[in-house]
């Protein structure tokens, strides 16, 4: 399963020089100082390996795997011995090795450049796969417009330093019913929901409030990643076509007979634009799940 690690591999790399420049300061702390930068170093490993697939699609023209292999270890070797040439000419002019500022912001701006190249690296990357960011965008475009972009327009439009929390609009998966804002606590009305939600495997709540809509999810048992698509489907057709003066109930029973009408045309549409349909990587918390049966 392939993601783009974004945010994830930046912040781990960031705080591994932090840790590392943080050791010449306070040499009394070097043990756990220096250990904490090795343990970013080792997740920053293991989340950078996507970047390296530009660089197999660049060389794979050929096929062969050993000329792949081969030119990448080529190109590493060469990175490592110009940074290694670049520090000794740094710790062999007089004055610089021991003027911290310096080499501070010599590691900043080495260390600003890195992410810069490494931001470019994932930009570049082409996934078929339908993650959160891209489901938002696929589903938009289907809700307004009836078509569904293709892997190349979806992954440009993929913003991938933000985070999936603070985009709009706002919603929020595996919420328990009686944490849910806007929703009365009583038998009666979780009774009437789980009979409007019957077909489904998930529970959408709206909450209206004075900056924008929020949308609430909760999950029913035996949910997978295909209920999470269609709850954030149900949630974009909602977001579009709200009417404050209508009621809410109304309005949810409108939404899921939408989402029965439409949905499998977006999934064919899916297919049809190259996007890998059987693979969603939308996760179903496991957290809370409901039962409907044993509430009922």
């Amino acid at each position: 399963m392939l993601m783009k690690p974004s945010l994830e591999t930046l912040t781990a790399e960031i705080s591994c020089s932090i840790f590392d420049l943080t050791t010449q300061l306070y040499p009394a702390y070097f043990l756990p100082l220096a250990s904490l930068g090795n343990l970013t170093k080792a997740v920053a490993r293991g989340l950078k390996d996507p970047s390296f697939r530009v660089i197999q699609n660049h060389f794979a023209i050929s096929g062969n795997l050993g000329e792949v292999a081969a030119k990448e270890e080529v190109w590493e070797v060469v990175a490592q011995l110009v940074g290694l040439a670049f520090g000794i000419l740094i710790l062999d002019t007089p004055g610089l090795v021991k003027s911290y500022p310096v080499i501070s912001l010599t590691w900043l701006s080495m260390r600003l450049l890195h992410l810069w190249l490494r931001y470019e690296s994932l930009s570049v990357l082409q996934f078929n796969t339908i993650n959160l960011k891209r489901a938002r965008i696929l589903v938009k475009s289907h809700v307004l417009h009836s078509i569904v972009p293709g892997c190349v327009d979806c992954n440009r439009e993929e913003n991938i330093l933000c985070w999936s929390q603070f985009m709009k609009p706002k919603i929020i998966f595996g919420l328990p019913l009686e944490k849910m804002d806007g929703v009365t606590r009583s038998h009666f009305v979780v009774k009437e929901l789980l009979k409007l939600y019957a077909n489904e495997k998930h529970i959408l709540i709206v909450n209206q409030q004075e900056e924008g809509l929020e949308f609430y999810v909760s999950f029913k048992v035996g949910a997978m990643s295909i209920s999470v698509l269609r709850s954030v489907w149900q949630m974009f057709w909602l977001s579009e076509n709200w009417d404050g003066e209508v009621s809410v109930c109304d309005q949810l029973a409108n939404s899921l007979m939408q989402l029965e009408d439409r949905f499998d045309d977006f999934i064919q549409k899916l297919k049809e634009a190259g996007w890998n349909a059987q693979q969603i990587n939308l996760k179903v918390p496991t957290e809370v799940s409901i039962d409907d049966i044993n509430l009922l």
